[in-house]
Order: structure tokens, then sequence, then C-alpha cells
């Protein structure tokens, strides 16, 4: 399984996230330029030009029309994917960080960080189709709890939003009311900082990875664990198999952190697990840094990773890949 190295990037990798037909990549990073990639050969479409700060998150809508980016510069950018022309520009009083579309993509989820006094919050936007008529209100906007909202999705048919941040619990909103449905168990929940949050092909079940060193598998109607994978190092990034009963996990330690390890260890891997066993089923080296996104194509042939290092790993799934035995 040799990889196709994406080398656009500047600055150390923080999202990816494929188009629904899984012909696109969209990678962001934290040199403000998101890029658009074919998945199947690594060339480089496009770069979406217009932030002036790190990009934290991106989401593209059902019909790869729209991309929506959260950044660093208090902003969320809707872009029309084929040109790269920016339609419209949120802007915040606090950096941008997670955003989803909803189902339909007539609205999208954005969360802002904590900043100078200002908590964390979720808006909620209407998004029109035609830019010239988009506005600036929100919907709704949601008081966040303590700390940074790291991801943030929709549930099922719109009705709620599922968030999960640095305070370590996932929490369910009601999108009507506004208010906390359920949340995560503290005994059964992570520990420590949620980093990645994201949900399975059919929208049932998500799995979640922290820094407590595990990623956890949760049901999207009743925020019950159904499984734990437990690692030795940090999780910054997971995803779950939309063919296969596999989940990937990557991760490798803080940020903070990074510059006092040595760069050949060669322990950053994405990990793979067998999402019903719990097992690890193997692992794929190659990052010179802590992997922070991990994206499995829609077809489930492949699967890509995005490192400290700057780069995008794109990995094509082996035939025996498709036979590993428990």
């Amino acid at each position: 399984m040799r990889p196709i190295l994406l080398k656009g990037h500047e600055r150390p990798l923080t999202f990816l996230k494929y188009n629904r037909d899984g012909d696109l990549l969209f990678s962001c990073a934290k040199d403000h330029n998101p890029n658009v990639w074919y998945s199947h050969n690594g060339d480089r479409v496009g770069t979406y030009r217009g932030h002036n700060g790190a990009v934290w998150c991106c989401d593209v809508s059902r019909h790869t029309e729209r991309l929506i980016t959260g950044s660093a510069d208090q902003s969320a950018n809707i872009w029309d994917v084929e040109t790269g022309a920016k339609l419209h520009t949120f802007s915040f009083e606090s950096p941008a960080r997670a955003v989803d579309f909803a189902l339909g993509d007539k609205l999208c989820v954005i969360t802002t960080d904590p900043f100078i006094g200002n908590p964390s919050e979720i808006h909620v936007k209407r998004v029109e189709r035609d830019s010239s008529r988009q506005s600036n209100e929100s919907v709704l906007v949601l008081r966040g709890p303590a700390g940074r909202i790291n991801r943030v999705v929709w549930g099922p048919l719109n009705k709620t939003i599922i968030s999960g941040g640095e305070d370590s619990i996932v929490r369910m909103w009601d999108v009507d009311t506004g208010k906390v449905i359920k949340q995560s168990d503290p005994e059964t929940g992570h520990q420590k900082v949620i980093s990645s949050l994201a949900k399975s092909a059919d929208g049932s079940h998500f799995i979640t990875g922290s820094h407590d060193k595990t990623a956890k598998l949760w049901d999207i109607r009743t925020l019950e664990v159904l499984k734990t994978y437990s690692t030795e190092r940090p999780v910054n990034a997971a995803a779950i198999s939309p063919t296969l009963d596999h989940v990937v996990i990557g991760g490798g330690q803080e940020a903070s952190q990074v510059t006092t390890s040595d760069r050949r260890a060669g322990k950053f891997e994405a990990k793979f697990f067998h999402k019903i066993f719990e097992e690890e089923i193997g692992g794929v080296k190659g990052h010179f840094g802590p992997i922070n996104a991990l994206a499995f194509n829609p077809d489930g042939r492949s699967f890509s990773s995005g490192g400290e290092d700057g780069y995008v790993r794109v990995h094509h799934f082996d035939a025996d890949y498709y036979h590993i035995k428990m």
C-alpha cells in the first residue's frame, strides 16, 4: 500500500474531508489556504484563498457545490467549490472552530472559541442557494460550555446538534429549544479533551478521539458509549470505515510537546481497530509528526491522513486489507 503524498500546505494539517462522491479531498491547515485534490491520484485541483488565519475545519455540501470553512481569523467562509470564489463571510467576535452543513444544506452550524470574555458559542445559520440573499443573522445561538468546542455535527433529521470539546463532555442540543437534552456520563465518557468527532456513513453512530488516549463509539440518539478503543498516545483524529467494521485512529502527542520528541521515532501511525471487537488489527506508519486529521473515502477503498509535518497521505488499500481475519 504505497501512499500518495500530497504536498501543498506550508503548515500542519488540521482537517480532511471527502465529498460525497469520494472523488475530491478537501484539506485544511494552519497556513490559511484550504486545498482541494483529486483523491484517486493526488493531483491538486485548486486552493481557496481568502482567510487570514489557520483554517480549523471544513465541510462540503451534498452535491459538491459549496464549501464552508472555519478559521482563526474570526470568520467562516462559504465558497463556490468549482470556481474557488468566496461567496459569503460570516464574521464573529472570536475564532470560528468547527463547521457542519445540515442534511439538505439549507442550514449550517458553526462554533466559536471562548475569547476575551466571550464564552464558546454554537451558531446555526441559514444557507441561501443565491448568495446575494445570504444573511449574517443566526437562526439560533447556543452558549457553549467552558472551554473550546472542537467538533460539532448535526444529529438525525437536523433535530439535534452533537458537540465535543475541551471539557471532555459530549453534549446533545435540541435545535428547537436550544437546551442540552443529553450529555455523556463522566464515568463512561472521556476524561480529557475531545479532539475529534466524526459520524458513521449512515449517521446512526459516531466516533470521538480524546487526549485521554482512547477513541469511543457512541449511539447518536442515546449518547450511550458502545465501544472504546485504547492506545498508548493522545488521539487527535478518528474515522469510521463506511464499508467494513473498522475504525482508524491517529494522534501522537499534544502540539505543545511536538518539538521535544525524536521525529524519527516513527510512532506516528494510523492504527486500525475492529469496530466490534475493539482489537487492533494493523497500523500504517509514515508521518514525521502527530496525525491531526483522518478521513475514509466514502467508497471504503482508501483513506487519508494529515499530519503535523504538513503532508497529506492518501492510502489506497491492497486486496488483502479486505480479508483481514480476526
